[in-house]
């Protein structure tokens, strides 16, 4: 029988318990259905890791490191030995071994990887987490594993790779992988995936300023983009289900020094084992 495979370029959809009880909530209290909303926001999902990443997660020297600025631990991956190393950052529910035919062709070519599991995800301890603790993540990595030639993120990693290198990460080069832009974009397509009124998603952002004393607009990955004066390699798919396409446009637009490389039909994941994408990130390493 052959194996059924999903369409990369269809969104994922939210479990109906969730819309329902976001529903529920709504029709009670506009207070409490964006107290719902910010909890499911911040929690992300824990995958076991797939059988395809078993060799980069068994042959990784794992280590628990702290992260003083927000009193909580990662699980760190050492992929390789060289001291020309690489930092590698994962999106939203994902892992530090996701990246694992980047990892894997970077280390044929002598570098070696260094990833993480971000609070509240894979081995790392948790359940709740939000960007700003992302890039708290990488600042600390960078102080015990680094210095890093280059940082590769995917998703909300694109999005806090830049604000670290913005917040001080020093780094040669970037690529960013189907980044997410714009918060308040983001905060707006959650709302309506949940079902819930528009008025909910300035209720969450407001939410989240009051309770981390940030705004939210400063994370916007075109804000970072701005103050980056090194290459940054922007790649997006033309039919990402997940972030669209003007994310990676608009972000481009706003680097000093960027390059756009546009796929279509890989969707939001299925981009980061395509042998063009890699081919395309290798080159845009090697190149000076």
């Amino acid at each position: 029988m052959a194996k059924k495979t999903t369409n990369p370029t269809k969104s994922l959809k939210i479990p109906a318990i969730i819309i329902v009880s976001a529903k529920i909530c709504a029709f009670i209290s506009t207070k409490l259905a964006t107290q719902f909303a910010a909890k499911i926001f911040t929690t992300p999902i824990k995958h076991k890791v797939p059988k395809r990443e078993y060799e980069m997660d068994s042959k990784s020297v794992k280590k628990t490191i702290y992260v003083p600025s927000i009193d909580k631990s990662v699980i760190t991956y050492l992929y390789g030995e060289s001291k020309q190393k690489i930092l590698l950052v994962h999106g939203w529910s994902g892992r530090g071994t996701q990246l694992f035919k980047i990892a894997d062709e970077l280390l044929q070519k002598g570098y070696s990887t260094v990833s993480f599991d971000a609070p509240a995800h894979g081995k790392s301890e948790g359940k709740t987490t939000i960007m700003s603790e992302f890039i708290a993540s990488i600042l600390e990595i960078e102080r015990q594993f680094g210095p890093f030639e280059i940082a590769i993120g995917h998703s909300l990693g694109g999005m806090s790779v830049l604000n670290a290198i913005k917040d001080g990460l020093v780094v040669d080069k970037a690529v960013i992988i189907g980044s997410g832009d714009i918060v308040q974009d983001i905060l707006d397509e959650f709302v309506f995936k949940l079902g819930l009124k528009k008025e909910i998603s300035q209720n969450l952002r407001d939410f989240f300023e009051n309770k981390y004393q940030v705004k939210m607009d400063d994370f916007s990955a075109y804000r970072a983009a701005k103050k980056i004066e090194n290459p940054v390699l922007v790649i997006h798919d033309n039919d990402d289900p997940e972030v669209s396409v003007k994310a990676g446009i608009h972000i481009n637009e706003n680097l000093k020094n960027g390059s756009l490389f546009l796929t279509t039909g890989l969707g939001h994941r299925k981009i980061l084992g395509n042998q063009n994408v890699i081919k395309r990130i290798l080159d845009f390493i090697k190149n000076q």
